[in-house]
């Protein structure tokens, strides 16, 4: 591959990002205001909860919040359903992430976390998913085409 090649390649995975993150705004809707809303309240953890990519961007969202002093908490959605779903107390608000909203483990964990009363907010890439219908707030992410 020769250097024009890397740079236009480079530049259209740029033009792609920049894209995505302008459809962003449309998605600002009262479900985000009232998500800030939300997570401004909380007496509790943030439980920030995924699978597979969607847990890596879990944790680091866990570690943005922790660093600018809003407690928050990753579980893996797989060990959430093997046992782990203890860690979330009464007074948390726990965030999803999904591409899909379809995974097999997050439709086995969202009947748990809604049994328990807490606020279940989505950030999810289909909001026609079960994972969308099933949550209180939903923050739609979704993107037209991967970069």
């Amino acid at each position: 591959m020769n250097a024009e090649t890397i740079q236009q390649i480079a530049r259209q995975t740029v033009k792609l990002e920049s894209e995505a993150i302008s459809q962003l705004e449309s998605y600002i809707n009262s479900d985000f205001v009232q998500s800030v809303e939300v997570i401004a309240a909380c007496k509790g953890r943030l439980v920030i909860s995924g699978i597979g990519k969607s847990a890596v961007i879990a944790q680091k969202i866990v570690a943005t919040f922790n660093s600018t002093g809003t407690p928050a908490i990753f579980m893996h959605a797989a060990d959430a359903i093997h046992g782990d779903l203890g860690m979330v107390q009464q007074e948390d608000v726990v965030i999803v992430i999904s591409k899909s909203g379809e995974s097999p483990e997050i439709k086995v964990l969202i009947p748990l976390i809604k049994n328990f009363g807490n606020v279940l907010i989505a950030i999810v890439g289909n909001i026609d998913s079960y994972l969308a219908k099933q949550a209180n707030l939903v923050l739609n992410t979704t993107v037209s085409q991967e970069a």
